[in-house]
């Protein structure tokens, strides 16, 4: 396979680079042996690469770094915001666990603990899912431990 003048020409950046796949870089240093039109492209490219870097980098306007860190500082957060989310976030835990209790109730008459009681509510287990046996769990086999 062989690369014309115009896929060569797209692809010389990256290769000077050596951005471009194995086969690829090879069927452009292929086509560059024998294309004097390849090769003055590639000579404009390499020239304008070293005037770029020759160029020197601008320096970065005057107060820049200091409104930047102005932007990026937090207004101090007093101490007591930082209570009243802790509290809420123990409130939210406390209130919601208390009232998901009440969405399962456990029938008394079951003999079953909370956790095998709350899930007998979904029917459909995988077969060999934790699920399924913990569901089919019976506290009177016990649970190898001897008691």
């Amino acid at each position: 396979m062989t690369m014309n003048c115009l896929e060569v020409q797209d692809n010389l950046s990256a290769w000077l680079d050596g951005e471009l796949a194995p086969e690829v870089e090879a069927l452009v240093d292929r086509h560059l042996e024998n294309c004097d039109a390849c090769l003055r492209e590639l000579a404009q490219l390499e020239a304008l690469e070293q005037a770029l870097a020759a160029l020197p980098a601008p320096a970065p306007p005057p107060g820049l770094p200091e409104k930047v860190a102005a932007r990026l500082k937090r207004p101090p957060r007093r101490w007591w915001q930082s209570v009243a989310l802790a509290a809420s976030l123990v409130l939210g835990i406390v209130l919601g666990g208390a009232l998901a209790r009440d969405f399962y109730p456990v029938p008394q008459e079951s003999g079953l603990s909370a956790e095998v009681a709350s899930l007998e509510v979904f029917h459909d287990f995988p077969q060999g899912s934790m699920g399924m046996i913990l569901a089919s769990y019976q506290e009177d086999e016990g649970n190898g431990n001897g008691k």
